[in-house]
This record gives C-alpha cells, structure tokens and sequence, in this order.
C-alpha cells in the first residue's frame, strides 16, 4: 500500500456546542495522509487535487459552522427544507437556541464534539468523494501550539459575502499587546480571560434580552445573503461591541479600551483570528 501526506493542508476555523462551555470558537490544524494504489501516473493522488478537492470538502462540512452533538440528549433538532432549529437545554436551566439556514449547521451523530469524531466524520465524507485508487484517509486534526494567553470566540459577520456571514462560527486565538513599545502579559492575560469562551455580538444584532427559567439571556438575529440568522445565549457567555465584531474592529475595542484606563501610554493590540492571521490596532 502507498501512502501521500500533506501538513497544514488547511485550517477549520468553527463553533461546536459544548454542554458545559456553551458555543465554543475553535481553530484546527489539519494534516492529511492517503492510503491506495498508484495510479496510471505513478501517482496516488495529485498534490494540487489533494489541496483543492480535500480542503473543499472539510469547508463544505465544518468550516465557518456550528456543529452539535445530535445524540446528546438535552439537544432537540428541528430541520426543514431549506433552515434548521436546534435547542440545547442544559442542567442548569440555560438554553442555547439556534436558527439558520441548513448549511450553517452541521450534525455528527455523538453525545459531545471532539477532534476524533469530526476526524472520523470528515474521513468518511472525503473518502466517498476521492477515485477508486484512494482506499484509506487519515486526518490528524490539532491546534496551534501558543506560548502565552489565548481565547475561543465565536461571532457572525451580517455584512460579510462569504461564510463569515453565519451567526455561530468562530476561532480560538491568540493575543499579544505591547503598552509603550513593551510586551505587557498582564494584559494579554486579562483580555483572554474577559474573552474566555466568549460570544462577540455588536448591540445592532441585539434583538431582545429575557429571563428563560429566570436566567438572563441574549438574542441576536439579522438577515444576510444566505438568509436569515438567530442565536439565543446565556448573558454571561455574551461581550457586547457597538461595531461590527470583525478582527479588526476587535482589536481597535481593545485599544481603545486600553487607552481609555491609561491615556497616557501608547498600545499597540495585536489580536489573532485563529491561526497565523489577524489585524493590528494602535492607540
């Protein structure tokens, strides 16, 4: 048997629903390997249709999605033909509601999300997609490894054109802020703790605050190109913006947020979206 590998193939930034954390951000690394036959080229399978069918694939199922464990007993799903209603009750009387389009969501038929089940979920789907030579896949899913604070978020971009545009997808990402040309970790540690499993919303999206089993909770809702969009979280799971919640616009929150408790000192926020990207703010 042959086998192919490609590292760093590509990068799944996405939410999964957790029964204790809530809507959790994350950001894998993927690596693949191909098992087969060669074929008539002497090849498996052509690196540059491993990098374009395989990474297609793994955006189409998980990539900017919510995922939920389906099997979990305290999740209801409601799914029509062109939209999908999930309700996630937990034991503490919170309540996680999403509404979306079909696509957004993605279901694995477990009782809770982790890296071996979205591998063994993704394997399967690549594998029915790949030529008949392709007879094994195995998908090495990982994070970054960060020396220093980091945080899982998770947001929704109304305005965006692409897959960023759904209301339950995000990323777990490092942050690094310099107070007058110096590293400030006490900083960094303060701001990954406010962003700890963190839903960002912008107040526009706000669409209502209400007690469910007397605990305050948050809806958001909007209208974007690939149709209409609702989440409802607990409140304290919630960090609220008056802008948009893009990359960008987070790391200038922070600075501006920085400068306001020490006008006299000089920030610079350098504020990660998932892996190797991200956007810089100075204050």
């Amino acid at each position: 048997m042959n086998q192919l590998f490609v590292d760093n193939l590509t990068v799944i930034d996405f939410s999964y629903l957790h029964a204790e954390r809530g809507v959790l951000g994350e950001s894998w690394i993927v690596d693949v390997e191909l098992q087969g036959e060669l074929d008539e080229q002497g090849m498996l399978f052509d690196f540059g249709d491993v990098k374009k069918k395989v990474k297609s694939i793994i955006d189409n199922e998980v990539d900017h999605k919510l995922v939920i464990p389906s099997a979990h007993p305290k999740i209801s799903v409601d799914r029509q033909d062109t939209s999908i209603d999930v309700i996630f009750c937990s034991e503490n009387g919170e309540q996680i509601i999403h509404s979306s389009p079909n696509e957004a969501l993605t279901e694995i038929r477990e009782f809770s999300i982790n890296k071996e089940c979205v591998s063994a979920y993704l394997c399967e789907k690549i594998l029915e997609q790949l030529p008949s030579n392709v007879t094994g896949i195995t998908l090495n899913l990982r994070e970054e490894v960060i020396q220093g604070d980091f945080y899982h978020y998770s947001h929704g971009l109304k305005k965006h054109k692409g897959n960023c545009q759904r209301i339950a997808h995000g990323h777990r990402s490092k942050i690094e802020i310099f107070k007058d040309g110096q590293r400030d970790i006490g900083l960094e540690h303060q701001w990954a703790n406010t962003f700890k499993d963190i839903y960002i919303g912008t107040n526009e999206d706000k669409s209502d605050q209400a007690d469910i089993n007397g605990i305050p909770h948050t809806q958001f809702s909007y209208i974007a190109d690939q149709g209409t969009f609702k989440i409802t979280l607990p409140a304290r799971q919630v960090y609220l913006m008056d802008t948009d919640t893009t990359v960008e616009w987070i790391a200038t929150h922070i600075a501006e947020e920085l400068k306001k408790q020490t006008p006299s000192s000089h920030f610079k926020v350098k504020a990660f979206e998932g892996v190797g990207k991200g956007a810089i703010a100075e204050r």
